[in-house]
């Protein structure tokens, strides 16, 4: 898509902070991270949302889950880390280019979201 700035990360017109890169899957530094290890993954193929993807795409997205505990220890995050994909306005996803946030670091993350009472 010409408009998406995560195809543009991808075809290099924006520049980004790789950590991986393959035929199939880009890896760069978020731009805002949330912890001492934030990073996303996103398949180089433009889909929309996790919502979006086929039945095709179970390829990357499997690739994409493996990738993320090799590069998250590579990164500085060796005793686990958090995935996070947000699909659609209701999931907060900001950009419409199916995107994974690995976070993590040397110490242990806050809570992904309040406890109910409910």
């Amino acid at each position: 898509m010409d408009d998406c700035i995560f195809c543009k990360i991808v075809r290099g017109e924006v520049p980004s902070k790789k950590v991986y890169e393959d035929d199939e899957v880009l890896g760069f530094q978020d731009i805002r991270p949330l912890a001492p290890v934030h990073f996303m993954l996103v398949p180089k193929k433009h889909i929309p949302s996790l919502a979006d993807a086929a039945a095709d795409d179970a390829g990357v997205l499997g690739r994409m889950l493996t990738l993320s505990g090799k590069l998250a220890r590579e990164q500085g995050s060796p005793d686990g880390y958090r995935t996070i994909i947000n699909s659609g306005r209701i999931g907060r996803q900001d950009v419409m280019h199916l995107h994974m946030h690995v976070i993590g670091g040397p110490q242990p993350l806050g809570a992904m979201m309040p406890k109910s009472n409910a």
